[in-house]
């Protein structure tokens, strides 16, 4: 009896640090990340993370309410994401509700809450 109660809170430990694990993973800013990273995420020829290298000059866009990139003013972080997608990936936009769109602005705001992680690979 005694065994299969080791057997059982075992079984039940590994359990949820598989859950933890697979959770994280699945989280929007995980998703965005993954999004950032891929060259081929939007259709276009290159990822995010070139031209921002583990989101470096990001660190303060998930606050801002106005952009101006190319001469262009942006009403907000989703628009600011479209022009740089259409622009310099040279993709296709995205909708501004999708969840790709939700998951790559989880992404970037999440880049202010770790300012000196980005240097590690975050």
């Amino acid at each position: 009896m005694r065994i299969f109660r080791v057997m059982l809170l075992l079984l039940i430990i590994l359990g949820l640090t598989f859950s933890v694990a697979f959770a994280k993973k699945h989280l929007p800013e995980e998703r965005g990340k993954t999004l950032f990273n891929d060259a081929k995420s939007f259709g276009g020829s290159k990822a995010c993370n070139e031209c921002h290298p583990n989101g470096k000059g990001l660190e303060k866009a998930g606050d801002k309410k106005v952009f101006n990139i190319m001469g262009m003013t942006q009403k907000s972080l989703e628009e600011a994401v479209n022009v740089c997608i259409v622009n310099a990936n040279k993709g296709k936009a995205l909708d501004v509700k999708s969840e790709q769109m939700k998951d790559m602005a989880a992404y970037i705001k999440s880049l202010k809450k770790m300012p000196d992680k980005k240097a590690a690979g975050y």
